[in-house]
């Protein structure tokens, strides 16, 4: 009778007790499905992952390499005095007279190179030639394709391409997006198995479990190691949806309906016509051919006087020459904590500063996109910041490896099914109460559209699973 009695009838401790199991109950019943969900999503999904991972890894490392790599061009002897920006724009000009000057990138350090940054047709639409100035000198010390707000040389370039598609241009970034839009549900699909799991000694939760050997062994270093780098995976799986094709586009969406726009300087001049905004992004954007200036013009370095009279105070900068229309815009490139990342306008005829722009004035979204998308680039905390993506990177590979080890001791053989060993019961989700599965199956339905490719490829594991059940019920149809 005490069974059937209303809650008010019961003591504190058996509510307690009835919850318990209610939970307990609702989590049996979905554990099954999520587990064939992290099986399929891990043996398909997974050398998508896999190359998104080592590709990841290498570039996470090659800021460090491109140091080595291009020590010439980047370095330079220390002298006593810098000339003149307007000099080694002038010497960079008369050593390729067949690009246009866009950009000039002082260097930051007493050590470092000015970047001189230049349309020219032997470069790649969408990159510019940077032309590397002796501050000291103007001696020329090469000239190399760079890429993207972070100045990438050609073989961090490299690597971010392979990176994001491949080098297949739009058809791979499908790749490089599907492997976004599943890595947080098996991420999160995984935590929640790994917690949900009985075990006798509680150490075995955060740490693999002694004295196991066989598949158990492989699955506690695969449980333990997915527990540490959960946090990493779905932080980069969020961030990195952020530039996507078609997921992006629909969080860039959502993010201007509500108000977290990166906003964009103005540079255009009273009377012009010119478009002085610009849009941050991944290493994907590149500016294009600007126009020559004409009518008068104070010229760089009077341009830069003002916009530290201004206030900027950053080391790192790039200065956007005039164009058609538009002033200099003298912008702080200093994403490294704590940034800098301030902005000013200046009209090239009177030196006078014409709109400011401070990164203190974003959108809170916007600061935080920001930050997330330099984070996943490994600029924001600098080599700290790509040592931890490297970490995250291979403990990723690693969690692949081990749950394709574990699938391959209990792979398919002549006496096994394809899911191996036990299988894992098709059907589990009747058991599932409605209460739980309905608004679980509007979220995934929502989910699904928000992120296509993910949506698309639910369905497509969907129908193979179909498939393979209705195989398996033909084959034990043939034997009887």
């Amino acid at each position: 009778m005490a069974i059937d009695a209303p809650a008010e009838g019961r003591t504190e401790t058996e509510q307690q007790d009835a919850a318990a199991s209610g939970s307990a109950s609702v989590w049996s019943a979905l554990r099954p499905l999520a587990l064939r969900i992290h099986f399929y999503a891990g043996l398909l999904v997974g050398p998508l992952l896999l190359i998104a991972a080592a590709s990841g890894l290498l570039y996470a490392l090659s800021f460090q390499a491109e140091k080595i790599v291009y020590r010439h061009e980047l370095q330079v002897p220390v002298g006593d005095r810098a000339l003149p920006l307007s000099e080694q724009v002038k010497a960079a000009k008369e050593a390729r007279p067949d690009g246009t000057v866009t950009a000039v990138w002082p260097g930051a350090e007493d050590d470092a190179s000015t970047r001189v940054l230049m349309s020219s047709p032997k470069v790649e639409e969408g990159k510019s030639l940077a032309v590397f100035v002796d501050p000291y000198t103007a001696e020329i010390r090469g000239s190399l394709p760079s890429y993207g707000s972070s100045g990438a040389l050609p073989l961090r370039t490299w690597l971010d391409e392979l990176h994001r598609d491949l080098h297949l241009g739009d058809l791979g970034r499908n790749y490089s997006e599907i492997a976004a839009s599943w890595l947080w549900v098996v991420a999160l699909g995984g935590l929640l198995l790994w917690l949900g799991r009985k075990r006798r000694d509680k150490r075995a939760l955060l740490l693999p479990e002694r004295g196991a050997k066989g598949r158990r062994k492989t699955l506690s270093w695969h449980g333990t190691v997915g527990l540490w780098a959960v946090v990493g995976l779905v932080l980069l799986s969020a961030t990195g949806l952020t530039w996507s094709r078609y997921a992006g586009e629909n969080i860039g969406k959502v993010q201007d309906q509500l108000g977290g726009a990166s906003p964009a300087i103005s540079a255009t001049i009273e009377g012009g016509s010119g478009d002085g905004g610009g849009h941050e992004g991944h290493e994907g954007h590149g500016g294009g051919d600007a126009a020559a200036h004409r009518g008068a013009d104070v010229g760089i370095d009077h341009a830069l006087e003002s916009a530290r009279a201004s206030g900027i105070r950053g080391d790192k900068l790039a200065i956007t020459l005039p164009s058609e229309g538009t002033g200099y815009v003298i912008k702080e490139t200093d994403a490294t904590y704590p940034l800098h990342l301030d902005s000013v306008a200046v009209d090239p005829a009177s030196g006078t500063v014409i709109d400011r722009l401070q990164f203190s004035d974003y959108p809170l979204l916007a600061k935080l996109t920001r930050v997330g998308i330099d984070a996943h680039m490994g600029v924001f905390l600098g080599l700290a910041n790509q040592l931890a993506l490297a970490v995250v990177a291979l403990a990723l590979i690693l969690l692949i490896v081990w749950g394709y080890r574990m699938w391959w001791l209990r792979r398919p053989t002549k006496a096994r099914t394809f899911t191996g060993g036990r299988p894992i019961p098709r059907g589990a989700w009747r058991r599932v109460p409605a209460t739980v599965l309905l608004p679980l199956a509007a979220a995934t339905v929502f989910i699904g559209w928000f992120i296509p490719l993910l949506g698309v490829t639910l369905l497509v594991f969907l129908a193979f699973d179909l498939a393979l059940g209705a195989l398996a019920k033909f084959r034990a149809a043939r034997s009887q």
